[in-house]
């Protein structure tokens, strides 16, 4: 009798694990979107800082959707972020030649003095990741070169 218990245990933990979601669903002016922090169908380390030709301003991707973007001659602010995906997670993409390309959609978690109802809004921008040059661009400015993750 303990034997089945802990198996059936075993099988609701496994099951939420494997159904759990791995996406949020947004709002933004345009209607609703999906996005996922979940980057392993990528295979590529897209985490880190991307900066302007070497310097600031920059764009920094966490960890579980939390980073920083900053626009030109402003500070860093926090954002929260995610690549846009389907209803079950996929991330969507358009496929180039030697490039993919991926719509980042981020969010200020901060207000400032001086905002807009639109700053508190999520934006879209293109987040590209070219190939053959082994870099990363989002807004097709900010850069960052990559590597690619082993798979296992």
């Amino acid at each position: 009798m303990k034997v089945k218990n802990l198996f059936c245990v075993a099988l609701v933990l496994f099951s939420f694990k494997s159904f759990s979601q791995n996406w949020d669903k947004i709002e933004a002016k345009d209607g609703m979107h999906y996005i996922s922090h979940y980057m392993q169908n990528i295979n590529l380390d897209i985490l880190g800082k991307y900066t302007f030709n070497g310097q600031e301003p920059v764009v920094e991707l966490n960890e579980y959707g939390t980073g920083f973007y900053q626009l030109h001659d402003q500070l860093k602010r926090p954002i929260i972020w995610g690549l846009e995906c389907d209803e079950y997670g996929a991330l969507k993409f358009k496929k180039g030649f030697d490039n993919a390309k991926y719509i980042l959609w981020y969010q200020y978690t901060t207000k400032q003095e001086g905002d807009s109802e639109d700053d508190a809004n999520w934006k879209s921008v293109d987040f590209t990741i070219h190939f053959n040059k082994g870099k990363m661009f989002i807004q097709g400015e900010r850069s960052k070169d990559y590597k690619e993750l082993k798979t296992k």
